[in-house]
């Protein structure tokens, strides 16, 4: 079976805390090769994000996976942070540039994703497998896709072994990113992310902001269906489930969930693969 696993956002309250332990309960049967957490915003990664990783690993038994971010971090701060991550038994982490939360001034001591994948293989070289990310319909920042792609390529010669991709719902925007980094040297894994559909009013506007696409046709579909709860769940996992076999067959090397704490959504879309 192709190869997936699930990332988890850190949770804040004793409220998320047991929806995240639901969550990490049910999906853990499904075998993942890993779960990856999240990096805070804003610092709260300092506490939030490696206690995760924690429970994670000891209560549910994942492999679980920090993201690490440029964002508001010193380089002793990251350094700290890896030396925790690698005491924990950690050996693979996310790099991100990550999002300048609102009224913070700099980014910190590194400014783009590749700076930081150079600074993990530099001091800790053979600690951890490092995974960047890819985004098969252009970063919302980017000036022009080439440009994204050139960004991507830099991260990867910085040090990186993989990629996870933003999520999509046209696969091929991925198998075409694919073949555009591979066409400029590019030979690490790239693996799809993927975001099973758990509000659909939600995910539009976080799609917005992200700049992933929902194709029209889903959209008057879900129109279609209003407040038939029932059958919106049972269009959304098989339009996630009709993606994934779809990657599958065209060689993906694996799928990584975005599971937003919820275990239903992802569940009924590894139902139905198989």
């Amino acid at each position: 079976m192709t190869p997936i696993s699930f990332e988890f956002y850190p949770p804040k309250t004793d409220e998320q805390r047991a929806q995240l332990d639901r969550a990490a309960g049910r999906l853990a049967a499904h075998g993942p090769e890993y779960a990856s957490v999240t990096f805070g915003a804003g610092g709260s990664t300092l506490s939030y994000t490696p206690e995760t990783v924690r429970v994670l690993r000891e209560r549910h038994g994942f492999d679980a996976v920090p993201h690490l971010s440029c964002v508001g971090g010193t380089r002793s701060e990251i350094r700290a942070l890896l030396e925790q991550y690698r005491d924990m038994g950690c050996r693979r982490v996310v790099a991100l540039r990550g999002d300048l939360p609102s009224g913070m001034a700099r980014t910190g001591d590194f400014r783009y994703a590749a700076d930081l994948v150079a600074f993990i293989r530099s001091e800790f070289d053979g600690d951890f497998h490092i995974e960047v990310a890819g985004y098969p319909e252009t970063h919302p920042q980017a000036s022009d896709a080439l440009a994204d792609l050139r960004h991507f390529k830099a991260k990867v010669e910085a040090g990186a072994d993989g990629a996870i991709t933003q999520y999509f719902y046209n696969a091929d925007a991925y198998f075409r990113f694919v073949e555009d980094a591979r066409r400029l040297g590019v030979e690490v894994p790239i693996v799809p992310g993927v975001m099973p559909i758990a509000n659909f009013a939600q995910l539009r506007g976080f799609s917005e902001m992200c700049g992933a696409e929902i194709p029209r046709w889903v959209l008057k579909r879900m129109q279609a269906l209003g407040d038939d709860a029932g059958a919106v769940r049972e269009f959304a996992a098989d339009l996630v489930a009709t993606l994934c076999r779809r990657l599958i067959e065209g060689g993906a090397p694996g799928l990584h969930f975005y599971t937003l704490n919820l275990a239903r959504p992802t569940g009924a879309v590894l139902a139905r693969l198989l």
